[in-house]
């Protein structure tokens, strides 16, 4: 049987690193999408929507490039087109040296992106769905109820225990069938 690449299994109770060239990926697509963060963030806030989360990922057709934006009332279609045409101009002045990617931008739906301190505390009791680089206690994805948020761990209720998870280890967290609450 081959051995799948990338695949590293933990004992019991042991926490494992990600690999090194894992790291310096996420690390690079964390640094663009802060980048990009910085630059939408206050075109967001100027047309009166929140800028829910970003993310910058390889996809089977190559790097995307998402955004999630938000208001009272939900986003449009129109809204998310004029951010996106006014975002595209901003990037590639700003942000010339990035390789190709295809820019999405869209409302969070019902699966709503979760990755600010602030969204972890907003949407303390809802159910989520949490993944981080390496492991704790040899799981990366954590199934469960957002049970509240110390200095930088984020803690949530899986299978009656409370698991706290670094803030800065999570590559991705979604809360699930979100209506909108709060």
């Amino acid at each position: 049987m081959a051995k799948r690449a990338g695949k590293r299994k933990a004992k019991a109770g042991k926490r494992v690193a990600p690999r090194q060239s894992d790291l310096e990926t996420l690390k690079r697509q964390r640094t663009f999408a802060d980048s990009v963060t910085r630059l939408a963030d206050p075109l967001c806030t100027a047309e009166g929507m929140e800028l829910v989360h970003v993310e910058y990922q390889r996809e089977p057709g190559g790097l995307t490039l998402r955004l999630y934006l938000d208001k009272p009332g939900g986003v449009t279609l129109d809204d998310c087109v004029d951010i996106s045409r006014q975002l595209d101009d901003m990037l590639d002045v700003h942000t010339q040296d990035a390789p190709p990617y295809r820019l999405e931008v869209s409302s969070p739906g019902l699966d709503r992106p979760v990755g600010k301190l602030k969204d972890f505390i907003r949407f303390k009791g809802h159910r989520a769905k949490i993944r981080i680089a390496g492991a704790v206690n040899g799981r990366k994805n954590f199934t469960g109820v957002l049970a509240g948020v110390v200095d930088q761990m984020i803690q949530i209720q899986v299978d009656n225990e409370t698991v706290n998870l670094n803030i800065n280890d999570i590559t991705r967290a979604r809360l699930i069938n979100y209506n909108g609450e709060r």
